[in-house]
């Protein structure tokens, strides 16, 4: 495993894991309840910058690696399901909303997985309905993990609400057009 600045920036965003999941968890007496969603909100901040920075780096630095390739990705799943697991949790997202966005980027990562087995990953390469889902998706969360109307005019739980349905939908949507991309090879591995 090369030890490089954007796999340890990458390491970073999965050891914030626990810790973000942990705020939520701690005794009452530690933090007010607006303390924790704060405290949350910028843990999975930092965690989204790393994701954006550890990838920039890679490519200006030139130390894109297979593990970095393979861990990034792995990171930036379990850092939103995570946060998709404590949202659901805690009411500001419906189970199913959630199931919908875990499910499909467990399908997606398997059908990459297999492509970039056989050597087609490039015709499964993120296209730019998957870089808007993902967009919508973080700035979601971010809004539903704060929770706290922002400047007593932003209510970030229906802004965060309305979100995390348009992420869904174009999750679903990111998901057919992968399967599309991938239908000719999976059709003649019959």
């Amino acid at each position: 495993m090369p030890l490089n600045i954007p796999n340890l920036l990458t390491w970073l965003r999965i050891l914030l894991i626990p810790v973000f999941a942990a705020v939520f968890y701690l005794p009452a007496t530690w933090l007010q309840p607006q303390w924790v969603n704060l405290t949350a909100t910028l843990i999975f901040a930092v965690a989204a910058v790393t994701d954006w920075l550890d990838g920039y780096l890679a490519r200006v630095l030139k130390q894109t690696t297979a593990f970095g390739a393979f861990l990034d990705p792995v990171a930036d799943k379990l850092m939103v399901a995570a946060a998709l697991i404590i949202l659901v949790k805690f009411d500001r997202v419906p189970a199913l909303i959630a199931l919908v966005i875990v499910g499909r980027e467990i399908t997606i990562s398997a059908l990459r997985e297999w492509m970039a087995g056989i050597g087609q990953g490039k015709s499964v390469a993120v296209s730019f309905i998957g870089k808007l889902k993902t967009t919508a998706q973080m700035v979601a969360i971010l809004l539903l993990l704060y929770h706290d109307p922002v400047f007593q005019v932003i209510d970030t739980h229906v802004w965060g609400t309305w979100l995390i349905y348009i992420a869904a939908i174009l999750t679903l949507w990111s998901m057919v057009y992968y399967l599309k991309q991938a239908a000719p090879q999976v059709l003649e591995e019959k």
